[in-house]
């Protein structure tokens, strides 16, 4: 009952923000920012090589600045790191940003384990972020995501969509965007030695955002 009640509250709180940015009208300021493509490709130790995202995934996340890279580390023995940024200059047609967890079921990847967490990197205060464990078959990957606008951090949807309708009307826009990093479990790994590799790689991405994802 409490689930389904979070998914009509959910899809309530969505058609509202999207009335609600349709109804305000007007040049909407969109400001210029350099394309995700340009987004380093080396982090420290860490190389990135980017993946190609389908034209059905494009069509699902609609019209945006989209970036999907495999990072691999100096250590050869450690496993990648999955970057994935989507970035919407404006969410005012509708094409409001989507949660990762809702397409996890449709790519075969089932969660067993999720946690609101405080994620803390050098250079940017504390934030909020989701840590999921999901796990398809016998391989499992650690997921960290959050959305970003304007040099804030959210974990919630719900509260994504509250700063929305108040940027729209504070600052006349409706861009941002969604941040994830994953990174695959090794057989008997903990979530702890997973955090311990992905943390330090999230260190690496979260002080550039603010060049892609203007504040």
């Amino acid at each position: 009952m409490w689930t389904h009640a979070r998914f009509v509250a959910a899809l309530l709180l969505l058609a509202c923000t999207a009335l609600f940015l349709e109804a305000r009208g007007g040049k909407e300021i969109l400001p210029a920012r350099p394309s995700l493509s340009s987004f380093p490709e080396q982090l420290g130790s860490w190389t990135g090589s980017d993946v190609e995202i389908s034209k059905d995934v494009r069509e699902v996340l609609g019209p945006g600045d989209f970036l999907l890279r495999v990072y691999r580390s100096a250590a050869e023995t450690e496993p990648y790191a999955d970057l994935f940024i989507a970035y919407f200059p404006t969410q005012r047609t509708g094409d409001t940003i989507h949660s990762p967890k809702n397409c996890l079921p449709g790519a075969g990847w089932t969660p067993i384990h999720s946690a609101r967490i405080t994620l803390s990197v050098e250079g940017h205060a504390p934030f909020p972020a989701n840590r999921y464990v999901i796990a398809k078959g016998g391989d499992r990957q650690l997921v960290l995501y959050w959305y970003w606008a304007h040099d804030r951090a959210v974990a919630s949807e719900y509260w994504a969509k509250i700063y929305l309708v108040s940027d729209a009307i504070r600052m006349n826009r409706s861009d941002g965007s969604l941040v994830r990093i994953t990174t695959p479990m090794l057989r008997g790994e903990s979530i702890e030695a997973a955090m311990q590799r992905l943390v330090p790689f999230a260190g690496k991405v979260v002080p550039l955002l603010n060049q892609y994802i203007p504040q």
